[in-house]
């Protein structure tokens, strides 16, 4: 027996003391978070192997640039002496030394290169911003100044330099970065300002050092008599002078200075560096034939260029040279970057980069001790008789590389007879220029990342420099600073608000099990609100019910349906789960569009559960969208833009809640003081189905996406559709496959298309924006708003969103679970409804797509070719299958090609006009057959091209080619993602346009109504191990019947209700009849009249209120003596005053609306003595949590407080609700034992906590009105765009016969394209391959040619290689997606929430509040 199976034993045997019902559900992924260790270790092997790519990759690019300087220099060949009688000498270069200067150029061409072709992409197919001509201007001067230094260091200087000193010399390069650090005091404490001195000061030396060196090697004839390098050791200097300018903007975006320039930069930076790698490639050039074709006209012979025969050897040897260097310094810049986004700045960034220059002297000191052997003949003593014996060796002896690198190092000191001190001097100097560097990018050490941060955000410019990519990326790393107003919102995450919204549409217990699991999870994750969070996070939830009312068949009362009453014990249920207690404060709120539920869960986070009566508000999941939308941006944020109209605090105490001895606002008066200091661009909705399951994990990532990039309005995750069944396997492989490639193609390539609702997280500002929220209200007035509005209304959503300029991302590593249709009926009516509205708005973006690329910089002309491209092969995709089936049947039974395209042509046709026929049912169970038909023709389709590719004895055919590379791409694809009847699908989405009901999840009422509804035949079948019911109507001609057979399906009454009595409303999808708009009359007036008479209302003796603390009492107007009533109706009078905006009103009992009784009954089960007990032993437990000290007097407490109950309630039943007399003598006893308790162990300072633990623990749940201000507007919000629609029959007639028309031309144009292209194919079969065809040569899998050649058609080859491209180009995107997707899961993880508990130290004094910033705490001193 484990350990969990014990802990859940004992802790049931304690429930068992208790009650005879002590059984429990318990949800997945209910139990407590932990930090995965394999996911820990995970990381850390991430951040280690990026480090070591960091380090590798900058090593051979520094190294191979290093080797290709040292090949590149000249020889120098004595002509004579001069005047004076020095020698002469003259500088060659040979037909290889040629050529690797020209590898040099390359590799300073390449970065340039590389940067012109994505902000010309960029500039193209994305957004352009006319540049500021000044700010242009000088960005190029800078730029061209930069490539000046760089390419007369690398092109004149470095060939003129032996490898050691090339080695050191580019230290230098970060003098002006130093000297700007000491001018600009850019440092967090005054004595760090010690670093960029320090590094000025070894920079200098260094350079000194040089200098000194070759004076040193002069004098000693170290190089023999070859000319003196001074004038190239000061041309040298100068350069790197020249390019430690390249980061001058790093300097100055970490202070205030030139912020307008910079800021107007980041507007056309795409268009400055287009102009400016222009401008550093001339300028490379420049130098490049400047030097060696004007001053020394010698050095390029162009004829030399021609490496042809025995000159493969250099022609290879410099390529490899000029790839590696190329090759690894992009990598490295790719993976230090990386190293950045995963928090490994100091380990895989910092790190590695510091040790490229020591590791490459390293390494190039052990190459040279270890091969020089192979160069001595064995006669040398010393390394100056070695290095003389170099001098007229060839290259027999040794590799051409090896034998240059040692000639280089002999050029050094280390070739002199006084060999300790010159190596010293040279050693000394090289310690100096890499102590600069190391001190003057000291902040790199101490950089703090985000979670998740943009490139722009890590480094200041996007172009590296490949000579000196150590010191380029370590010189590049942004400052931050505090007084930097760049970086005021940088170092710290800015704080949200998340509204978490999910609709309901009659889910099943399990459903509501998993989405309510999963808000309790995010309660537990984000912590008390009053405390801080690393994600810097509020939320609340908020869970809208549709159709949540029924009429009594007896009372004609509205109560909540069945599904309320689930959704109740569900939420009870699982508080019981996290907690072992019931919940503990309940507000049940009427409202003017049914009810409202209130709850705070175990965390204090707030939970809103909003019941809609149809008859008084709009049904279906749009309106729940514009309901919550209007609510949480609309009212919440004018109530927040109007501070003088928020809850206040100070005249009342019913806005106040004792928590541990302190006074704070309760949580949904908090959150709307919160959102005063949070701005709607970090104000969320997190739209959820009811039957969603996530983690907290999935929303975090989700907010990074919208935190990182301002103009994303909304981020999706990746749904994983639940249930058992074939139609739910299939549904996993179809979305595992839309989002392995189509959406993460569409995240690369632009922007996603539909965000689903079931799981997606939106920008405040966006939704509010113009024609976005407001353009969403539009009701339906001709067909095709019915199709795109209705049926898809996710999707049209982001279609606003697009349209307007917002972005719309996916993140493949924030994970969702949703239902999914388990019956084939079901998910039929599923895509009848996503398909054609899919297709609209498609076709909508398209038809606005000029428009569209001027406003969203994510959308490019490319984009919307690519949509085009992807519309078209859905629209030909029944044709495709047709042809395919065609394909198998010419195969295997040897029909000819004409023949098998009628054959298969045969079945569509008969489905489309059996669509127009019959009745939708009819078609689904018609469709059923026919699919496993078509599944076992889709198999033989695929057999057959197998059989194809035996036949032909090789798979080098086309459908064979296509058909192994797809099977490796989704291969790939599959690994990648461990976590994870179409013809006549599209024919029946088609045809059924015009229907626009739901067709999932329709209530039972609608489906009796269905059932009974003139059947002819109802019928339970088995075909194929699947349960089918076949289900015929026949409708009546006559309107008498009809009304005679509806009337007596639902038990209404034949006759005509007189006008004293009360109608039942028709059953139908749209509540638009007259009695529901009386009672919606009736509501009004109800809301009318109880403004008025508060007064009256709380003067009922049954009232249910509040004390400060919370407790529950019942006063009864007979023994309440006339003090305490002036007390209350002073109490009153306040509260009138005060409630005007944000309080809720207590409602007296008698006038308690219908529904409520019942709901209230509910939760006064609470009061039982076994729920007590265990509610009043977990109040205390959680009342003294979190400190070891507090233990022994707490299991005293818990003990005698149960001894206490027991015999205080020794003859109540356990199942029994207390009656308030009872409740008061209880808390008497209780709150009397507690104080003995306490004052024997000697911790009456613990008394206030335990009193509100027992206060929490008989506390009965509050009925309440809504204030004033709220009240309107809901009013108002309902007249002007929810209330229920009322549609004439000529209306509904009319509506009927647009989509019939809609349906038909939509119908006729999907088959004449796909006819055209069948019948098309039919021709080219019926001409024959041997007219029109296109002939490709035959090879064997071994490459070779078998002199046959295969004929295929032109148009099936060109769909094919258009298929298969589309397919490549979304495989490229997905590794694409995937490599950031695993940067982001390996960011979250680093700095996911430990779940530890406080330890003592941690505990927090009574008296004091340390919380969360924008927490309103008010301390129990300043409350009395």
């Amino acid at each position: 027996m484990t350990e969990e199976m014990k802990y859940r034993g004992k802790k049931r045997e304690g429930r068992h003391r208790d009650t005879w019902d002590p059984f429990q559900l318990n949800p997945v992924g209910a139990e407590k978070e932990k930090k995965n260790s394999c996911f820990v270790v995970a990381q850390y092997l991430v951040a280690v192997i990026v480090g070591i790519a960091v380090l590798v990759s900058a090593v051979v690019a520094k190294g191979s640039l290093l080797v290709l300087s040292t090949l590149s220099s000249p020889i120098y060949i004595k002509t004579g002496h001069d005047s004076s009688g020095r020698p002469t000498f003259k500088q060659e270069y040979d037909q290889d030394r040629q050529f690797y200067m020209l590898m040099l150029v390359f590799c300073l061409v390449w970065p340039n290169f590389l940067v012109f072709l994505k902000c010309l992409w960029k500039i193209l197919f994305k957004s352009f911003v006319r540049p500021n001509m000044k700010t242009m201007a000088l960005i190029c001067i800078i730029e061209c100044v930069v490539s000046l230094g760089t390419s007369v260091l690398v092109l004149v200087v470095m060939p003129k330099f032996d490898i050691l000193t090339n080695l050191f010399i580019s230290g230098g390069v970060c003098i002006v970065s130093a000297i700007m650090q000491i001018i600009f005091k850019l440092q967090r404490e005054t004595w760090k300002i010690v670093f960029p001195i320090c590094s000025l000061f070894f920079t200098v030396t260094g350079y000194c050092l040089l200098g000194v060196d070759f004076f040193v090697r002069q004098e000693l004839y170290v190089n023999g008599e070859k000319p003196s390098p001074y004038m190239y050791v000061g041309i040298g200097i100068f350069a790197s002078l020249l390019i430690s300018i390249c980061w001058w903007e790093n300097t100055l975006q970490a202070t205030n200075r030139m912020q307008k320039t910079l800021t107007e930069l980041e507007g056309f930076r795409d268009f400055v560096f287009v102009i400016s790698s222009i401008l550093r490639i001339l300028v490379i050039g420049a130098v490049y034939l400047l030097y060696h074709k004007a001053i020394n006209p010698q050095n390029i012979v162009w004829n030399d260029y021609n490496l042809g025969g025995e000159k493969w050897q250099i022609l290879r040897t410099g390529l490899v040279l000029f790839f590696l260097q190329a090759f690894c310094s992009a990598a490295c810049h790719w993976f230090g970057v990386v190293a950045c986004k995963i928090h490994a700045v100091r380990m895989s960034f910092a790190l590695p980069l510091c040790s490229t220059g020591p590791v490459v002297l390293g390494l190039g000191l052990i190459l040279f001790m270890t091969e020089s052997s192979k160069l001595d003949t064995g006669s040398s003593d010393s390394i100056t008789e070695f290095c003389l014996s170099l001098r007229g060796m060839g290259n027999e002896n040794a590799t051409l590389i090896m034998l240059e690198i040692t000639r280089s190092i002999c050029q050094t000191t280390l070739n002199s007879h006084y060999l300790q001190w010159p190596f010293s001097m040279l050693a000394l100097e090289g310690v100096c220029m890499w102590l600069g560097l190391v001190s003057c990018t000291y902040y790199v050490w101490k950089t703090k990342v985000q979670r998740i941060e943009r490139t722009s955000q890590l480094f200041v410019r996007r172009l590296y420099e490949s000579a000196f990519i150590d010191l380029s990326m370590l010189l590049n790393t942004k400052m931050k600073l505090p007084k930097a107003e760049s970086n005021e919102s940088q170092d710290d995450l800015q704080n949200t608000m998340i509204y978490l919204c999910a609709t309901m549409w009659h889910e099943t217990y399990d459903e509501m099990l998993k989405i309510l699991t999963s808000m309790f999870r995010l309660d537990r994750y984000r912590g008390d609100p009053k405390e801080e969070h690393k994600d810097a996070f509020d939320f609340e939830s908020h869970i809208f019910v549709d159709d949540a009312f029924m009429t009594h068949k007896e009372t004609q009362h509205r109560l909540v349906n069945e599904y309320v009453k689930d959704l109740i014990n569900v939420v009870i249920e699982v508080y019981r789960v996290f907690t072992n207690k019931e919940p503990d404060d309940v507000s049940i709120v009427d409202t003017p569009y049914g009810g409202r539920l209130m709850f705070v869960l175990p965390d204090g986070n707030m939970l809103y559960i909003h019941l809609k009566d149809k008859s008084l508000i709009r049904n279906k999941k749009r309106w729940s969208q514009i309901m919550y939308m209007y609510y949480l941006l609309g009212w919440k944020g004018y109530i927040v833009k109007n501070p003088h109209k928020l809850p206040r605090q100070n005249n009342t105490r019913d806005s106040l809640i004792s928590m541990d001895g302190e006074m704070f606002l309760l949580p949904q008066f908090d959150n709307d003081h919160k959102r005063k200091f949070i701005s709607e661009d970090n104000t969320y909705i997190l739209a959820l189905d009811g039957d969603t399951d996530f983690h907290p994990k999935a929303v975090i990532l989700l907010v990074d996406r919208l935190r990182m990039y301002e103009n994303v309005g909304a981020a999706c995750g990746r749904i994983h559709p639940t249930g058992m069944g074939p139609m739910v396997w299939y549904q996993k492989f179809e979305y595992a496959v839309g989002h392995w490639l189509q959406k993460t193609a569409e995240h690369v390539f632009g922007s996603v298309l539909c965000s689903p609702g079931c799981f997606s997280l939106f920008r405040g500002s966006a939704l509010m924006d113009d024609h976005v929220l407001k353009r969403y209200t539009t009701t339906s007035a001709n067909a095709s708003d019915y199709v795109q509005y209705d049926q898809g209304e996710d999707r049209w959503l982001c279609t606003l969103l697009l349209q307007q300029g917002w972005r719309v991302e996916y993140n493949a590593a924030s994970d969702a679970y949703t239902n999914s249709p388990q019956e084939f009926k079901e998910f039929y009516n599923q895509r009848r409804r996503w398909g054609p509205s899919t297709l609209a708005n498609t076709l909508d973006l398209l038809h606005s797509g000029p428009e569209t690329v001027k406003r969203n910089s994510s959308i490019s002309r490319l984009y919307i070719f690519y949509q085009m491209f992807a519309v078209g092969s859905s629209i030909l995709g029944p044709a495709s299958v047709t042809l395919m089936i065609a394909g198998a049947f010419q195969f295997i039974l040897k029909m000819s090609g004409t023949l098998s395209i009628i054959v298969a042509s045969i079945p569509p046709v008969i489905y489309i006009i059996i669509c127009f026929i019959v009745k939708p049912n009819t078609q689904i169970t018609i469709a059923g057959i026919m699919s496993v038909l078509y599944a076992f023709l889709m198999t033989a389709s695929f057999f057959s091209i197998i059989g194809d590719m035996v036949i032909q004895e090789t798979f080098l055919t086309p459908t064979g080619l296509f058909l192994v590379s797809m099977a490796i791409m989704y291969f790939v694809t599959a690994l990648l993602h461990p976590q994870d009847g179409y013809l006549l699908l599209t024919i029946y989405s088609l045809v059924n346009m015009n229907i626009v009901t739901w067709g999932t999840r329709e209530s039972k009422e609608e489906g009796e109504i269905k059932k009974n509804h003139n059947m002819v035949c109802n019928r339970d079948c088995r075909l194929c191990c699947w349960d089918w019911k076949i289900q015929i109507t026949q409708e009546s001609e006559n309107p008498m019947f009809q009304q005679i057979m509806s009337q007596a399906a639902h038990g209404t009454p034949l006759l005509k209700p007189t006008t004293n009595e009360k109608a039942l409303p028709a059953p139908s999808t749209e509540p638009q009849t007259k009695p529901q708009d009386d009672a919606k009359k009736e509501k009004v007036e109800e809301v009318k009249k109880a403004k008025a008479g508060k007064q009256k209302t709380k003067k009922d003796s049954g009232v249910a209120r509040s004390d400060s603390s919370g407790s529950f009492e019942k006063k009864d107007s007979e023994s309440s003596s006339s003090d305490e009533s002036d007390d209350y109706e002073s109490d009153k009078e306040e509260n009138n005053k005060s409630s005007k905006f944000g309080e809720l009103e207590e409602v007296s009992e008698d006038s308690f609306k219908e529904w409520v009784k019942p709901v209230r009954e509910e939760f006064l089960k609470k009061l039982t003595l076994a729920n007590m007990k265990r509610n009043l032993q977990e109040q205390i437990r959680y009342a003294l949590r979190n400190n070891s000290n507090y233990d022994e007097v707490c299991e005293d407490l818990v003990l005698m407080l149960t001894d206490t109950l027991n015999v205080e309630l020794s003859e109540v039943g356990p199942e029994t609700t207390l009656t308030p007399v009872q409740l008061d003598n209880v808390q008497f006893q209780l709150t009397k034992q507690a104080r003995q308790v306490l004052k024997t162990n000697r911790m009456m300072k613990l008394e206030k906590k335990v009193k509100r633990a027992i206060e929490k623990t008989l506390s009965a749940p509050q009925v309440q009105r809504l204030d004033e201000g709220e009240q309107d507007f809901w009013v108002k919000l309902i007249e002007r765009y929810l209330k229920p629609i009322t549609e004439t029959p000529e209306h509904k007639m009319m509506i009927t016969k647009e989509l019939k028309s809609l349906r038909n031309k939509a119908v006729f144009l999907y088959f004449i394209l796909n006819l055209l292209w069948v019948v098309a194919t039919f021709f080219l079969q019926a001409i024959g391959n041997d007219v029109i065809s296109i002939k490709i040569p035959k090879y064997y899998p071994n490459g070779t040619e078998t002199g046959e050649v295969l004929k295929v058609e032109p148009l099936s080859l060109m769909f094919l290689l258009s298929f298969a491209v589309l397919l490549l180009v979304q495989f490229l995107a997905m590794l694409y997606h995937r490599v950031y997707t695993l940067i982001h899961v390996v960011s979250y993880r680093s700095t996911e929430k430990n779940y530890k508990e406080r330890s003592d130290d941690e505990e927090e004094d009574e008296d004091d509040i340390i919380g969360n910033q924008y927490a309103l705490s008010i301390t129990t001193e300043d409350s009395f």
